[in-house]
């Protein structure tokens, strides 16, 4: 893997061993990346209610749109998807979310 995904598991180690969200999606980026999530807009906007961060320990992708303002945090995502989010929300990576929530409070992991 590369050290960008390397650095992001230490850091999410790290956090996780006292929040187990962060151990849990540390988990899932370590795997490989043929099990990966790929996961569409219409699914992450069905899921996640008002007032929560989606995270997607894998890749969001295009199809569908979002109907509430919401952030989402993700491992990568579509060109096309980016443009919808920002069109209505914030796109982070999981980094900068582990920087901004280090508890992890009122994040609904999406897979």
């Amino acid at each position: 893997t590369n050290l960008h995904t390397r650095m992001l598991i230490t850091e999410l180690k790290k956090a996780g061993k006292t929040i187990p969200l962060w151990k849990r999606v540390a988990e899932e980026i370590e795997s490989s990346t043929r099990r990966m999530a790929a996961v569409n807009l219409s699914k992450i906007d069905r899921v996640v209610r008002d007032g929560e961060i989606a995270l997607v320990p894998g890749k969001v992708l295009s199809i569908g749109s979002l109907s509430k303002k919401m952030t989402i945090a993700a491992f990568s995502y579509s060109e096309a998807a980016r443009e919808k989010i920002h069109a209505k929300g914030e796109a982070l990576s999981i980094a900068e979310l582990l920087k901004k929530n280090p508890s992890g409070k009122k994040v609904r992991l999406v897979k």
